[in-house]
């Protein structure tokens, strides 16, 4: 077990391994009215509490869930890790209540106006996690080693649909009930909720795209090739895992390119380009299907293991279906960046231009930059030139066969490699 300085969760002793969300859109007080019932897994013997991340979270009641009341502690607030909320469990219940309301400024949930959509015509929610932002809306062990699935109930304003990285299980527009399920364990980052004036187009029989009814034909023909880009995944690096490949076209205020969400990726309307240039956004979310979701980081510490094998991966996807050219662009690009990113750090921040970052005492955004995701890639292209390309292929496709849905530590990489 890696201690995950990011997170109070005291999961070498017990971890939620399903959560049950109930979640009420209030968009005039710009609050979600939560329910999170936590499916308990006890790992120690004499463990008799819980530790959850939360932050700026209100905590109305904390019970069993037959609503007996527990009894619970609210630690002090730390600037970026926010409260711990222990839950005392003599009884080692095996299932835990927690309900609670969000804070209208919580950093994972951005509300925007009629007037910040292109409609214009209601207002809109999404979500945004990474790194540790999910404690801001759910009460969980928001750490990117501890992995849970989840089902939820959204129950959302007339007139708008909510969707959510998840098997949509029932679409309830009349009555604003829309129900999802997530029978694939990942980290609380990952979890990923939209709600506004929303319409759909299917690419294929398993991916298709989201956007407001405005762009959605435009959205639409950007993501022609969604299917190819999974068939030209799978030949690299093998099945893609997660049923449905989604994409939502998020109004002009989404502050990244791309989330990779399960099965519902996140993305900027600046890929909508309209000739199509931007596809490599596209591809590098994809590829976070295996890199990142599928294998994803044990800390933040570890970031370049999933973006410089996004990155990589990214690549490799560019280059089978739309040439070498493309693709040695991209790499040089890439250089260019990575050179870049170091001058700027490394006077400053020397920290954070290795792979293996140490952020015991720093908010993991602080550290964000291109580095991980170049320094990374290139890291992994060397090993393609050391080794040849085919058995680096071979080599990357157990990798994911053999790791599928846990965490991984450089250490433990550098390990592999080595064998």
């Amino acid at each position: 077990m890696v201690r995950d300085p990011h997170s109070y969760g005291n999961s070498d002793e017990v971890r939620p391994s399903h959560l049950a969300l109930e979640l009420t859109l209030n968009f005039t007080q710009r609050r979600i009215d939560g329910r999170c019932d936590l499916t308990l897994a006890w790992l120690q013997p004499d463990a008799a509490h819980i530790d959850l991340d939360t932050r700026d979270l209100t905590i109305m009641a904390v019970t069993d869930v037959e609503d007996h009341p527990l009894t619970y502690e609210l630690g002090d607030p730390h600037p970026f890790m926010g409260r711990r909320l222990r839950v005392h469990l003599p009884e080692r219940q095996e299932r835990v209540r927690v309900v609670y309301q969000t804070h209208p400024d919580a950093a994972a949930l951005q509300w925007l106006t009629p007037a910040q959509t292109t409609s214009q015509h209601l207002p809109f929610l999404f979500t945004q996690s990474q790194a540790i932002l999910a404690r801001t809306w759910i009460p969980c062990m928001d750490s990117p080693g501890v992995r849970t699935t989840y089902e939820a109930v959204v129950n959302a304003p007339p007139g708008m649909t909510a969707v959510m990285g998840a098997h949509h299980e029932t679409h309830h527009l009349e009555h604003g009930r829309f129900c999802f399920t997530m029978p694939y364990a990942i980290p609380a980052y990952l979890i990923a909720l939209a709600a506004g004036e929303l319409a759909f187009r299917a690419i294929s029989d398993r991916a298709g795209v989201y956007a407001e009814p405005e762009v959605l034909d435009r959205a639409a023909w950007e993501c022609a090739d969604m299917d190819h880009m999974i068939q030209a995944a799978e030949a690299l690096y093998g099945p893609y895992r997660w049923g449905r490949w989604d994409t939502i076209i998020l109004p002009p205020s989404f502050p990244y390119g791309g989330m990779e969400n399960p099965m519902l990726t996140f993305a900027t309307p600046t890929i909508l380009a309209g000739d199509r240039s931007l596809v490599s956004l596209m591809a590098h979310e994809l590829a976070h299907s295996w890199s990142g979701n599928l294998v994803t980081n044990a800390t933040w510490g570890d970031f370049w293991l999933n973006e410089g094998f996004t990155t990589y991966f990214e690549r490799r996807i560019v280059e089978a279906l739309y040439g070498h050219d493309l693709a040695d662009m991209q790499w040089l690009l890439g250089q260019r960046t990575l050179a870049h990113t170091i001058d700027r750090l490394a006077p400053t921040e020397p920290e954070f231009t290795k792979l293996r970052m140490n952020l015991d005492t720093r908010d993991p955004d602080d550290a964000f930059s291109e580095l991980p995701y170049e320094k990374g890639a290139n890291f992994l292209r060397v090993l393609e030139d050391h080794v040849g390309r085919p058995a680096f292929d071979v080599f990357l496709q157990q990798y994911f066969e053999d790791h599928a849905f846990e965490s991984m530590t450089t250490g433990r990489f550098l390990e592999l490699i080595r064998d």
